[in-house]
């Protein structure tokens, strides 16, 4: 494998508005009956106490970061470099991240990697692609193609190894393959809280970015590859869209 070759990325979601009383009366509707769902059998939740778990949702959440890594060079010196796209305008950090994307993946042999990226980050960007009106770049686009002709990867599956009974988290990975994890702040189910009531975008880039860090060690393992020293990697730059 070409490690060279792979765009490792990560998205951070959060519900589209701060609460569930912020919802526009129509939009309440629609998440009523979508919080009746999936509150089933929990007695102590109801569509306000759930409104929260909106942001993983692309129908009633939005993206406000995704952040992406691209190795360089091989051995003990490989770098990885990493930029993000984040930002209140998720319409313009989804163009600005499809530019990248299709310039990136103009050549052969392009791969996109992802922790349980099959089952979140890639639908959830298409979706929000298509309701903000964006069209899906090529290296997105699976309706029509062949198993072997989307180059997706995805580590969650990896891992599974054809079980498809389980979960794994991406920071249990890390520690089951012995990769120091570099998550050391906030975690996912943080994140809609830090947007909307600290208003501090910056600590959750920061916080993405390590996830891709993560993630592209995990792939390394897999394939008994040297992991990348702290020293090779480097932030190329935040692109925010306020």
């Amino acid at each position: 494998m070409n490690f060279n070759n792979i765009l490792f990325l990560d998205i951070e979601t959060v519900s589209q508005f701060e609460t569930y009383n912020h919802l526009p009366d129509d939009w309440k509707e629609l998440w009523d009956l979508k919080a009746g769902i999936i509150n089933r059998n929990r007695e102590d939740e109801n569509s306000e106490t759930a409104y929260p778990r909106a942001s993983i949702y692309a129908e009633f959440g939005k993206i406000i970061c995704i952040s992406c890594g691209c190795l360089q060079g091989t051995g003990e010196n490989k770098k990885l470099v990493l930029k993000s796209y984040c930002g209140n305008d998720e319409k313009k950090l989804l163009q600005e991240f499809c530019d990248m994307l299709q310039k990136w993946s103009g050549e052969a042999d392009k791969f996109l990697c992802a922790h349980n990226g099959k089952e979140f980050d890639y639908p959830y960007i298409c979706r929000r692609l298509v309701i903000n009106g964006i069209e899906i770049p090529e290296a997105l686009k699976i309706s029509g193609r062949k198993p072997w002709e989307i180059r997706h990867l995805d580590t969650m599956e990896l891992w599974k190894f054809g079980d498809y009974k389980s979960f794994t988290s991406l920071k249990l990975l890390a520690k089951v393959l012995g990769i120091p994890s570099p998550k050391d702040d906030i975690d996912g189910s943080m994140v809609n809280s830090v947007y909307w009531v600290e208003k501090d975008l910056d600590r959750i880039v920061e916080y993405c970015q390590k996830d891709v860090i993560t993630l592209a060690q995990v792939l390394l393992r897999f394939h008994c590859e040297a992991l990348i020293k702290p020293e090779n990697i480097s932030i190329k730059y935040v692109q925010h869209q306020n």
